[in-house]
């Protein structure tokens, strides 16, 4: 089995797709109900996890139509302990899932990965709180929470750990560290509002840079999820330090605000090519981004046409 734990492959360049919206992809398209947003519960059943093969497959063909390695996230963004507590789930039982969670990804890359197309597991980490608000965990305090999660993706085959829709630098600086301690490669993926900052008004600017700075830089990399394009471009610096230390883009289908989606009972999955074009200017503007996904609203069809819009702009690069 391949491992990347020690070289992540997509540090050395060339494009790795991942997959869009989960949560709403279950809810909105297939008709389920997850409790609390929690798809890690599908873990539970054989029926779970096959529907989770075949969210995960469209994507994985996505990537080998265009040559593109890929990123498998865990289905266990909220399977941390103040989400699992809410659904029942002991801390033995919590540890199997996250477990069972890399155990799925291992599965499903033994029969996808190609020769020039790496698949790297990353463990999902979601924050503590509620993604669409201010998170006020100090560093310590999520240092100490977090570990337990990623101490779970640590003792497993897991290659990093990624945590998705932080609203807070506390929070991201307690995950780095966490994930140093227990010798994880780490990804931070920061959300914004509509007008580019985090819910609490601090820039993205100084949340990579403040992190940065309180870790010893020890993420590999920095993403962006969980917003519309039209809600970070302009507050992105090309060519500025900070702005090259973000490697991935997931973004929303909807322009809406957090609170319109927060509200909202229809799902708005807006323009699939329109998004595509959106990250197509966006990766001429930044080279450093080589991993392209969606988030809420954005399904296999969105993914696609991000592909189709920046293979060639990545390929001439």
């Amino acid at each position: 089995m391949a491992s990347y734990r020690d070289a992540l492959p997509q540090l050395a360049g060339g494009v790795f797709v991942t997959d869009g919206g989960m949560e709403t992809t279950f809810i909105f398209h297939d008709g389920l109900q997850l409790p609390h947003f929690a798809c890690f519960v599908m873990l539970a059943s054989e029926d779970g996890r096959e529907r989770l093969r075949a969210y995960y497959r469209r994507y994985l063909d996505i990537a080998r139509r265009h040559g593109a390695g890929f990123i498998l996230d865990t289905p266990t963004w909220r399977a941390n302990p103040d989400w699992a507590a809410k659904l029942g789930y002991t801390t033995e039982a919590l540890d199997m899932a996250n477990v069972a969670g890399v155990k799925l990804m291992c599965e499903l890359r033994d029969r996808h990965e190609e020769p020039g197309r790496p698949i790297v597991i990353s463990g999902a980490i979601g924050p503590r709180g509620d993604g669409y608000k201010e998170g006020r965990m100090e560093a310590g305090e999520a240092e100490d929470y977090h570990s337990e999660q990623i101490s779970s993706f640590a003792n497993s085959d897991a290659d990093m750990v990624t945590a998705f829709t932080l609203t807070g630098i506390g929070e991201a600086i307690g995950v780095a560290r966490a994930a140093t301690t227990h010798g994880m490669p780490s990804a931070i993926s920061f959300t914004v509002e509509t007008d580019g900052r985090l819910v609490g008004g601090r820039s993205l600017r100084e949340a990579i840079e403040m992190t940065d700075e309180a870790t010893g830089g020890s993420p590999a990399y920095y993403m962006i999820n969980c917003a519309h394009p039209t809600h970070f471009s302009e507050a992105l610096e090309r060519g500025e330090g900070w702005t090259k230390r973000i490697a991935g883009l997931r973004a929303n289908a909807s322009r809406m605000s957090h609170a319109e989606l927060d509200e909202s009972e229809t799902l708005d999955a807006g323009d699939p090519v329109d998004l595509g074009q959106r990250y197509r200017v966006l990766l001429r503007d930044m080279p450093e981004v080589r991993i392209v996904g969606g988030c809420c609203g954005t399904d296999h069809r969105h993914v696609a046409a991000i592909c189709e819009a920046c293979m060639p702009v990545r390929a001439s690069a």
